[in-house]
């Protein structure tokens, strides 16, 4: 088959993606949830095929089988597995010497008494495998609303039905002790299979969910993770990080599970740093230890004990240096090495310019001075205005008098 109707192929299989592998077209993923590399694969082996296969099913279930029939199995691949009771279907996760590894990781003792796998899944397996979990939604619904008939103190989170449908797993989620012996009997009866109840914590439930985290990727526990490991907050505290619960814990509640993943990285950085108790002394002044950056070996140091005053940023090889001086008796003038040099202020006096009224008094300025000079203006006209009527009322004052002047002395010259 070329390899664009091979790929065209692939994408219309309705079976790949539902379950990441297909025998029809052949697709396959190199792993499961756990990306990892088998480092181990290159070195000398008496086994043909591999006898140790770690399977992955629903809900990060992992369980180790034995390839006892030496069938050519790789990783991806879906096969048939005893289970208990009837077979189960998953998913290959990881193959060869990698499994004994992680089975001592798990705590697992007895290795010969191992399941064994069947064959490699064929289609009425997967067709069976999809028809059974067509029906666990409906059924972890109903299963929810019995248990609240019951008052039982719990929250069922998900159901994962076996490969051959004889067995249905509850995963639910409690605070305390929960009896549910008369919900088993009551299920059973209900939906005809064998009941096997597990609980799971926040972790597991967050992962069953999914979402996104605050450094804006896909929660590592629905993306990667299939195994979770305590956090404690000494985690926090080597990493010199806040203990703030609300920047330390996940969305599921619990300390964040990549506390976990640099803890190594600072532990053994922090171990080439001076002690958090050690006291710097100069001519000037006693230091103390304010903050540290592990990983750039940058300490940061105050002259008080309590609260940040004066500090001074130096570095763990200058930290070593001084404490050596210091055990000699002897006291620098400063604890920094670097000389202090006085550098010329690019800004000049800024006293005022962070007031939020200054633009309005400038443009209070402004136009008082318009008013002002319109002031002067319209003064100006109304005095020239006064002196002309001034100049017409002189004027008709002496017309008048000069009238009356005339008109007395045609009258004295009647008289006479």
């Amino acid at each position: 088959m070329a390899e664009s109707n091979q790929a065209a192929f692939i994408n219309a299989c309705p079976r790949c993606v539902r379950n990441h592998a297909c025998r029809s077209c052949g697709r396959r993923e190199p792993r499961g949830k756990l990306t990892a590399t088998d480092w181990m694969k290159h070195l000398p082996s008496d086994e043909a095929t591999p006898k140790l296969i770690e399977v992955i099913f629903k809900n990060t279930r992992v369980g180790f089988f034995e390839n006892s029939e030496g069938l050519d199995l790789k990783i991806g691949d879906l096969i048939v597995v005893e289970g208990s009771p009837g077979y189960d279907i998953g998913r290959i996760n990881m193959v060869g010497h990698l499994v004994k590894l992680q089975m001592k990781k798990a705590g697992f003792k007895d290795f010969n008494d191992l399941k064994k796998v069947l064959r490699p899944a064929t289609d009425d397996d997967l067709d069976k495998f999809e028809e059974a979990r067509s029906r666990e939604h409906s059924t972890m619904i109903k299963a929810r609303s019995i248990a609240e008939e019951l008052g039982l103190a719990m929250k069922i989170g998900d159901v994962e039905f076996q490969g051959d449908g004889s067995k249905a797993i509850f995963y639910y989620i409690a605070d305390e002790r929960v009896d549910f012996r008369k919900l088993i009997r009551i299920l059973a009866e209900t939906f005809k299979v064998r009941i096997e109840m597990k609980q799971i914590g926040a972790r597991q439930e967050a992962g069953r969910i999914g979402g996104i985290g605050p450094c804006g990727r896909p929660l590592c526990c629905s993306s990667w993770m299939n195994r979770f490991v305590s956090v404690g907050t000494g985690a926090a505290r080597i990493q010199d990080l806040s203990m703030n619960p609300q920047k330390l814990a996940g969305q599921c509640g619990k300390l964040k599970c990549c506390l976990n993943f640099e803890i190594d990285s600072y532990a053994e950085a922090s171990k080439e740093l001076p002690p958090k108790d050690a006291v710097l002394e100069s001519k000037d002044s006693l230091y103390f230890l304010f903050k540290a950056d592990i990983l750039q070996r940058e300490l940061t140091y105050s002259t008080d004990k309590h609260i940040p005053s004066n500090l001074v940023t130096i570095s763990a090889e200058r930290a070593f240096e001084i404490l050596d001086l210091n055990k000699r008796g002897v006291r620098p003038e400063r604890i920094s090495n670097e000389e202090l040099i006085e550098t010329p202020s690019e800004f000049g006096d800024i006293i005022g310019q962070d007031s939020l009224t200054r633009f309005d008094k400038k443009g209070n300025n402004k136009k008082r001075k318009k008013n002002k000079s319109g002031q002067n203006q319209f003064s100006g006209e109304s005095n020239e205005a006064g002196q002309s009527q001034n100049d017409r009322k002189r004027q008709g004052k002496q017309f008048r008098n000069h009238a009356n002047q005339k008109n007395g002395k045609f009258n004295r010259q009647e008289n006479q």
